[in-house]
């Protein structure tokens, strides 16, 4: 899970013609629906470590008593799973349903793979978080449901915060900004841990100002960096940065941001929940320590825009158990349900009136209220390429930092990016 949460997980190869290999409505019509449902079992691939043991028994001992079918769970690993799924998806008897991430799901829609849910949005989805449901549309079609979700917070050291005479977390950007420059004055600390190259703080950050990484030119799309949104946001990140001494052309993982913060040292880092575990586990007198609280934006009233990473809930469109599959994900998305995994994994749920399940858990309660702002990368096929090492928003981000003009480090990028845009995968 903390591979996937963390980052958007790149679909190369993904786009094959997996609709001209699968059986369509002619395959489907085999399901007679309910009557059809006692006897059957269920075939569900989940990702390793998105599922607690205990949701798992609860949802099959329900899934079973409605339905008189069995569920078997099958749980993938994460190394190539992409390619592992495409090849399912294109045969005669794939999973019936499987967890996607939500960026991975528009690549899939495109090939036809999925079946359409939007008769399930209609039953079960009118109070989807909108944010969240998003990456599970294609093309003005459901193809998946949303399911969980996180994104990133402020993990702070509240010693060195308290050193600095700082009582309350901040509501505002400019108050944070404050707050950083007060530790930087009061302490020996360094006030935030912010790596050049954090991408996927930048893109909520773009996100926040209204804007995308992508734009429509005629029937195709091309990079949207000179957008002078995303340099107000480069620009903002360029302030935290200022604040910090990490490496301008390193990311969060190189080295482990959680490790560094581990060492006592800094008032604070913008990561995932998790990534509190991997400080503790560097060095466990941090715990006592850490602190939690939502990413500030303009004005009180709005937290910063954030990068949601998550997974969607799909139904693999050669499944011959349609309507089974559906009833599973409506036991599956219930409110019961999706409460108890949000509560089990401390994961945002689909529905702001769910979050109350994250009651105690100080990083999923931070993290909960930038869900409603949220978004992702851009929802088309042809962005995987995109993030492809060398990733060219790094280099992007990393020239700003280091002096150049964000306009010409845009047009040092763009090419190679309109060129990755225009692969035919």
């Amino acid at each position: 899970m903390k591979r996937k949460l963390a980052a958007a997980i790149v679909i190369a190869g993904m786009m094959v013609s997996v609709s001209a290999c699968g059986g369509g409505d002619d395959d489907n019509s085999k399901d007679a629906g309910p009557d059809s449902w006692k006897g059957q079992t269920l075939t569900v691939w989940t990702m390793d470590g998105s599922v607690p043991e205990q949701w798992t028994k609860d949802v099959q001992a329900a899934f079973e008593k409605k339905t008189g079918a069995k569920v078997k769970f099958e749980v993938q690993k994460w190394d190539g799973i992409q390619q592992k799924v495409t090849t399912a998806l294109s045969e005669s008897n794939p999973p019936d349903v499987l967890e996607v991430g939500n960026t991975q799901t528009p690549a899939y829609a495109a090939t036809g793979g999925l079946a359409e849910l939007s008769d399930l949005k209609k039953e079960i989805g009118s109070d989807w978080t909108e944010s969240v449901s998003k990456s599970s549309v294609y093309e003005d079609k459901q193809y998946a449901a949303p399911w969980y979700f996180a994104n990133r917070v402020v993990i702070y050291n509240k010693a060195i915060w308290a050193k600095a005479g700082i009582t309350d977390t901040p509501k505002t950007r400019d108050e944070f900004f404050k707050d950083l420059e007060t530790i930087g004055k009061k302490t020996d600390a360094e006030p935030i841990y912010l790596p050049g190259q954090n991408w996927y703080f930048f893109d909520g950050l773009i996100i926040g100002q209204g804007a995308d990484l992508v734009k429509k030119d005629g029937d195709k799309y091309v990079s949207n960096l000179a957008d002078p949104k995303v340099t107000a946001a480069m620009e903002i990140y360029k302030k935290y940065a200022s604040y910090s001494k990490a490496p301008k052309d390193k990311d969060e993982a190189t080295p482990q941001q959680a490790t560094i913060f581990a060492k006592g040292k800094t008032g604070a880092f913008i990561g995932m929940g998790w990534e509190a575990a991997t400080a503790i586990q560097a060095n466990k007198n941090i715990e006592k320590d850490l602190g939690y609280f939502t990413i500030p934006g303009a004005t009180a009233d709005k937290p910063e825009g954030v990068f949601l990473g998550g997974s969607n809930l799909a139904v693999a469109q050669n499944s011959k158990k349609q309507s089974l599959a559906k009833e599973f994900l409506k036991i599956a998305l219930s409110d019961q349900f999706e409460g108890e995994l949000s509560k089990l994994n401390g994961v945002i749920p689909n529905k702001e009136s769910l979050e109350s399940n994250l009651k105690g858990n100080g990083a999923a309660e931070a993290a909960a209220p930038g869900a409603a702002v949220g978004g992702t990368t851009p929802l088309i096929p042809e962005w995987a390429a995109v993030e492809n090492t060398p990733n060219p928003i790094k280099a992007y981000m990393t020239a700003v930092l280091n002096g150049k003009a964000p306009a010409d480090a845009a047009k040092d990028v763009e090419s190679d990016i309109n060129k990755r845009l225009a692969q035919k995968n």
